[in-house]
């Protein structure tokens, strides 16, 4: 349980740093071929471990279906959503806007996985987040806050990857399969599909800045995306989704220090949004830890009546 939490700090802190990756690729190139790279180059790594690991089988193959969809939901559209709504934005705003994902993941859960139902502390430890989403967001300033396409795109792609972690919860765990053969049949159709739906042109502008080249290799491909699957899987298999969908709290602390330290201007709000998004989650995984002690509790209890009435 120990590696899992880790695994869990270390994704987190892993997205977090993401949105100023995705702010250098996208002065260059556009959105759409930024998420190519990325699913590229972190796909490559991920097809070498797999090969060598001798994870992938044949039998695989009839999960298909399922390795496509989340080649959607948790890949392609999830990055896109992120990569059109971070050249927009700040980038601290745009990481606290990745704070919504909980949100996503606990409608999903509330639905669809009744054995991970969420306690009203779980409630609200979202509604705190929602809260700070909407202090980050500023609808009330109109055309005169921040972008406002860009906040919509934010929020389709944490809507997205919010429901990558019911859907791998429910239809990908109980198949047992290696994180590194999920990770590796995800990102191989994300790139398959990018690659006939992108454009090329212009794509080699992004050489022209080797910051942003390198970030767009190592820090969005590598780690963001190859090593990131591996965690993601990972964490989902030994948390469960809500607790896995932790990682995405810890993304807009990440995001905010970084855009404090490159000179993004940090203004009151954004530090009472991360305020309430970081006690959102603290509620959480509180709940979460105190609804694990009661439950052996309950089940000694039941035994105990058993014996009664015998």
């Amino acid at each position: 349980m120990l590696k899992a939490y880790a695994g869990l700090v270390v994704l987190g802190v892993i997205w977090g740093s993401n949105f100023m990756f995705m702010k250098w690729a996208t002065v260059y190139i556009s959105p759409a071929q930024t998420v190519l790279l990325r699913v590229l180059f972190g796909f490559l790594p991920l097809a070498v471990f797999a090969w060598h690991s001798k994870v992938i089988t044949r039998t695989q193959l009839r999960h298909l279906p399922h390795f496509m969809v989340m080649s959607v939901l948790a890949t392609s559209f999830y990055y896109y959503g992120f990569v059109a709504g971070t050249a927009v934005l700040p980038s601290s705003i745009a990481g606290l806007l990745s704070g919504s994902i909980p949100i996503f993941t606990f409608l999903g859960t509330l639905l669809f996985l009744p054995e991970e139902r969420p306690s009203r502390r779980m409630a609200c430890g979202v509604a705190l987040c929602f809260v700070g989403i909407v202090l980050a967001a500023r609808p009330w300033q109109g055309s005169d806050g921040v972008s406002g396409i860009g906040v919509v795109w934010m929020l389709s792609g944490s809507m997205s990857v919010g429901a990558s972690f019911v859907y791998a919860r429910r239809y990908l765990s109980p198949l047992q399969l290696p994180p590194l053969a999920l990770a590796t049949w995800q990102t191989f159709l994300a790139v398959v599909t990018l690659a006939l739906l992108v454009s090329f042109e212009g794509i080699g502008a992004i050489a022209d800045d080797s910051k942003a080249l390198w970030g767009t290799v190592l820090g969005l491909g590598l780690l963001g995306t190859g090593a990131a699957y591996i965690l993601y899987y990972f964490t989902i298999d030994k948390l469960g989704s809500v607790r896995a969908a932790g990682a995405t709290y810890i993304a807009p602390i990440v995001a905010v220090v970084i855009a404090a330290f490159i000179g993004e201007e940090i203004t009151i709000l954004e530090i009472v949004a991360l305020v309430l998004i970081t006690a959102g989650v603290v509620m959480i995984q509180l709940s979460k830890k105190k609804q694990a002690a009661i439950t052996p509790t309950k089940k000694e209890a039941t035994k105990k009546e058993a014996k009664v009435a015998l």
